[in-house]
């Protein structure tokens, strides 16, 4: 089974680094049935720093609006999920270092059944340029 790769929006808010924040945020989304591909939180200068992926940008933005919290501007990351198997993403992350460009942040997944996911990052002006070389929709 071969890889999809595609790029995706996403937002980041800047909250409290306390308890509940996160799940806060989270049960706004679900309650406006808002689906997210991925979803990342950690600290960052002394706050929290959460990064929403979106199934649909419009419905994120809509719930976000209505419960108070303020999203970024709209940046881009890649996703790419597939069948799981060793080295899964050194290929890709082969391709990138031979094109000169660095990937900023990255996390993966095993997702269960033989499964797994990934969400990277790279600098604005790579973007598209990273789009080309790895084949993302």
């Amino acid at each position: 089974m071969t890889d999809t790769i595609r790029k995706v929006d996403y937002f980041t808010v800047s909250a409290a680094n306390k308890v509940g924040q996160g799940v806060r945020m989270l049960k706004a989304l679900r309650d406006a049935n808002v689906n997210l591909l991925a979803f990342s939180g950690f600290p960052r200068a002394g706050r929290a720093q959460i990064d929403f992926i979106p199934e649909d940008t419009t419905a994120l933005k809509d719930a976000a609006k209505k419960s108070g919290f303020k999203l970024s501007a709209k940046k881009t990351g890649f996703l790419i999920q597939g069948q799981d198997r060793v080295g899964a993403i050194v290929n890709t992350l082969d391709k990138l270092a031979e094109a000169k460009i660095n990937v900023t942040a990255l996390d993966a997944v095993t997702a269960g059944e033989g499964r797994y996911g990934v969400i990277f990052w790279v600098k604005p002006k790579d973007v598209a340029k990273t789009a080309k070389v790895i084949g993302a929709m």
